[in-house]
């Protein structure tokens, strides 16, 4: 069945964001060595100190990404708001798609990967008599994983693939991105601004479930970018000098008033009007070798944790200590194992998934239809 044409005024001329789709790949990367530091945790009962500095290979070279490469998850979200608008804001159809697509696409790897780290951490624990990292590994957190519902404020702390947590909060953001999108249509720049406000307002005043309203805000904030490309302002000579701006107030925020949320908001900002910026600029789509990079991104996020811990079970068991973890081979070694798995996962599992789970949803369609 074809689809209607895009509502107008609502989609860019531009349909590939090549730039932003490597820079999606480098965000996860950033993840893999901030997460790093976990090669480094004895079996313990609760959190244990990691000097980075001392014991991470490579630590002087690329510091900022084994201390801030957590604020790389702020960035998906951020552009997460922005693809969406990309994808649905023009699509009249897309709030009965919506949630079935999130579904293909989000929940096979997910189950997966939970029930491979489920196993893993039962191998730890049985060894070590306490649990790798995530601690709260018991039946609620459990249930609460599968629907992905692990972060939105009944959870003790992270559970089982740790790293899902953002992606729980993100559903929330989902959620209100599906219940405001026919708001968004008629006014997507004000609307979204303000459901971003909004949101970051809460995080900032200390609300409960601060994570669910950080993501929310900077989901919308992503939103709210693209209402301004909508608007005329997806040009290199305003997203340049507004980059720059966002970055030096970062700096500033963090190095001068120390207040690290407002310097990641502002850089996260910066980063994504930046690389808009090149995108933009690159009228001949010379970047479209990176145009399906990015696709191997929640892959690579959701498989690195998994990867660590297995290697971790395999060295503790062959070698007796960890010490190889220090070496730079080793560092680039769990990189690249990750981001190959990201490649393979998209192509060999989370794409034939999703049209299993599309296609399994449309035989049942039609078979309602024809009960009818």
């Amino acid at each position: 069945m074809a689809r209607t044409p895009p509502l107008p005024g609502l989609r860019l001329d531009k349909r590939h964001f090549n730039a932003l789709d490597l820079s999606r790949l480098l965000a996860a990367c950033a993840v893999l060595f901030w997460h790093y530091q976990h090669f480094f945790v004895p079996p313990v009962d609760f959190q244990f100190h990691v000097n980075r500095p001392r014991i991470s290979p490579l630590y002087h070279e690329l510091w900022w990404l084994f201390d801030y490469g957590h604020v790389a998850v702020q960035y998906f979200w951020a552009v997460s708001g922005f693809v969406f608008a990309h994808v649905y804001l023009a699509d009249e159809g897309a709030r009965g798609r919506f949630w079935l697509a999130r579904v293909a696409r989000l929940w096979p790897l997910h189950l997966l990967t939970l029930g491979l780290v489920a196993v893993l951490q039962a191998a730890y624990s049985g060894i070590n008599g306490t649990e790798f990292i995530y601690h709260h590994q018991d039946m609620k957190h459990f249930v609460l994983s599968l629907g992905l519902a692990h972060y939105w404020g009944w959870q003790a702390d992270q559970s089982f693939n740790g790293p899902s947590w953002s992606l729980s909060t993100e559903i929330l953001a989902y959620a209100a991105f599906w219940l405001l999108l026919p708001g968004l249509r008629k006014s997507p720049t004000t609307l979204a601004l303000m459901a971003a406000v909004m949101a970051l307002a809460l995080f900032f005043l200390k609300a409960p479930d601060g994570p669910v309203f950080t993501c929310i805000g900077y989901f919308f904030g992503g939103a709210a970018v693209y209402g301004a490309a909508l608007q005329g302002g997806l040009r290199t000579s305003v997203l340049a000098p507004l980059a720059a701006m966002l970055a030096m107030m970062a700096l500033w925020l963090g190095v001068s008033l120390h207040w690290e949320d407002g310097a990641t908001l502002a850089g996260t900002f910066a980063v994504l009007l930046a690389v808009l910026a090149i995108d933009t600029a690159d009228r001949h789509d010379r970047l479209a070798v990176a145009r399906h990079l990015g696709d191997a991104s929640y892959g690579v996020y959701l498989w690195h944790f998994p990867i660590q811990l297995a290697l971790v079970l395999l060295i503790d068991a062959t070698l007796g200590s960890r010490g190889i973890a220090r070496q730079p081979a080793f560092l680039l070694f769990f990189v690249g194992a990750s981001v190959l798995a990201g490649f393979a996962s998209h192509r060999w599992f989370e794409r034939p998934a999703q049209r299993l789970v599309l296609k399994l949803a449309g035989k049942r369609r039609a078979s309602e239809a024809v009960a009818a």
